[in-house]
């Protein structure tokens, strides 16, 4: 079993984000509904965010709503925030002013429910240096009101950095069979090097390798995403090929295209090179959690054959759109 911050964690976590960040907040009974789904099959490791919506309904404020009905389940979780990113989580900002704002918050937020284990800036600031934001961190877990410290979003340069300053106790970065830059940009192979958990979020290429998404009009859950270059109107047919060919590839397998698609990013962690990945995919309904729970074993040959395949396909556009920080 993966460990984070010396606790034992699931191989597959879970994506607080689509609960609360949309314009139609998931209900909280079936929010809650959801997470114990996700509790009872191992998926323990939950990752959230400041401003995955705002108050009164953020990941926060969601959690602590959640652990005050079940208390019990409160040490069984593993929990990941991310803050420090201004009121869209996009605007990158390490001051320790900043820093202690969103510290202060979230454990306010959480009103003592739940220890955070982890926080990470949602990107680094490039305007301030990784010494005043990791202090500011650092002192919070002297304190014992944090577990550790993680990054989000970042190149391997920053990774290279940012080991010989603080303990980094994972690096989550976008990877799915939509988004493999990360094994090829120094990223995974720097985590490998520092032994650094990699917490691969989106691993359903934002939904749309779930086979759920086929054309754009299905994107009004997460209006947002028709501002993304792989959605726009240009690219999205281009790559809906490739979800074509994917669930070409779990009918054969017996499984959904989201299980072939988060079990194929688990799979990556044996190969050599690779560090400890784990997926962490969303879901808003139990039905959803029961099916990406589901882990499909897959051979050398099955990951092989999947390689040639995303070889042979160039998606079409970027991750972001050019206003976001990628790759900080």
């Amino acid at each position: 079993m993966p460990q984070l911050v010396g606790k034992e964690v699931g191989p597959t976590g879970f994506g607080l984000m689509g609960f609360t960040w949309r314009p139609n907040p998931v209900p909280q009974e079936q929010a809650f509904a959801t997470m114990r789904a996700a509790l009872s099959h191992g998926l323990n490791f939950w990752n959230g965010g400041e401003f995955y919506g705002q108050p009164p309904y953020n990941s926060p404020i969601l959690l602590e709503r959640y652990f005050s009905l079940y208390p019990e389940d409160a040490d069984k979780v593993v929990l990941s925030i991310k803050g420090c990113g201004g009121v869209d989580g996009m605007h990158p900002d390490g001051s320790a002013t900043e820093v202690r704002r969103s510290l202060d918050t979230v454990i306010k937020q959480l009103n003592g429910r739940k220890k955070l284990d982890i926080f990470e800036a949602a990107r680094r600031d490039p305007k301030v240096d990784m010494e005043e934001t990791f202090g500011v961190m650092q002192e919070y877990i002297d304190k014992g009101l944090l577990g550790g410290i993680s990054l989000s979003e970042v190149s391997a340069e920053t990774i290279h950095k940012a080991v010989k300053i603080t303990k980094v106790v994972a690096v989550e970065v976008e990877l799915s069979l939509f988004a493999t830059e990360v094994l090829d940009n120094g990223v995974a192979a720097a985590c490998k090097e520092y032994g650094i958990p990699l917490i691969a979020y989106s691993p359903l290429g934002r939904g749309i390798l779930t086979g759920q998404i086929k054309s754009r009009d299905d994107l009004s859950t997460f209006p947002m995403l028709l501002h993304f270059p792989r959605f726009s109107e240009e690219n999205f047919d281009i790559n809906l090929q490739l979800v074509r060919q994917v669930e070409e590839m779990a009918k054969k397998k017996g499984c959904t295209p989201a299980q072939l698609a988060i079990s194929w990013t688990r799979c990556l962690s044996r190969r050599p090179g690779m560090p400890e990945i784990i997926p962490i995919p969303g879901a808003t309904t139990v039905e959803r959690v029961n099916e990406n729970a589901v882990f499909v074993e897959l051979t050398d040959q099955e990951m092989d054959e999947i390689d040639a395949t995303l070889a042979k396909f160039d998606v079409k556009g970027a991750r972001y759109p050019d206003w976001i920080p990628t790759d900080t």
